[in-house]
């Protein structure tokens, strides 16, 4: 593959359903490919196949739909060298970017306009031990400006996983300078136990919902 060129799953436009940017309609870029093989992964689809585009396809295509915002999400999507030139062209373009990544590569060579959600896999994902730490340093490293252009997600289906959360948050001292949101992994765990339990500890994180799982069947693709 050139390094003009990326492997695409899917463009489409849809509400963004997770993230501080839950709610807002979106332009969402999808590539293929990332062999991490999580528990649960509900983009499972796009660990293969996709249509190679060269970067001004995928940039005109998903400007089509001007949407205020444009997320780069996967798969995993820092596993394709020319996504970073993709997100600098937006950049310069003027364009809101949003990177989703799954959190086991590190984020120190994205743009540093694009805002950055950075997932925390807890234990019932089956890969928590490839978290990358340097995402976190990273973050408390950057200048006060760069701060608010990272956010971590966590999305958890037990006890077990709140508990590992709370103590990898409080260990790293990030809910006092970064968002954190922190979601139930959909149909594992009742929403208002992750509640109780976010209010019985005074936790400074924001809890959300897989929006487009209540807009629309959880299977349904594209959105």
């Amino acid at each position: 593959m050139s390094a003009g060129t990326l492997n695409i799953s899917e463009i489409f436009h849809s509400i963004q359903g997770e993230s501080s940017f839950s709610g807002w309609p979106c332009a969402f870029i999808r590539l293929a490919g990332c062999g991490h093989g999580c528990i649960g992964c509900d983009t499972a689809y796009a660990e293969s196949g996709g249509v190679k585009l060269a970067i001004e396809d995928v940039i005109e295509r998903a400007l089509a739909f001007q949407a205020p915002f444009i997320e780069i999400t996967g798969g995993e999507p820092l596993f394709q060298p020319a996504v970073y030139s993709l997100m600098q062209q937006l950049c310069d373009l003027e364009q809101k970017v949003l990177l989703e990544t799954g959190g086991f590569l590190s984020v120190a060579g994205v743009d540093s306009r694009v805002h950055k959600i950075i997932d925390l896999k807890p234990p019932s994902s089956g890969v928590c031990d490839q978290n990358n730490p340097e995402n976190i340093e990273l973050a408390l490293a950057a200048e006060p400006h760069h701060r608010q252009t990272f956010e971590f997600k966590i999305v958890v289906a037990s006890r077990d996983d709140y508990e590992w959360a709370t103590e990898l948050l409080k260990e790293h001292c990030v809910m006092d300078s970064f968002t954190i949101m922190m979601g139930v992994s959909f149909g594992k765990l009742d929403l208002a136990e992750l509640a109780e339990w976010m209010l019985r500890d005074r936790l400074r994180a924001r809890m959300q919902l897989q929006l487009h799982k209540y807009i629309w069947d959880p299977g349904t693709r594209g959105v």
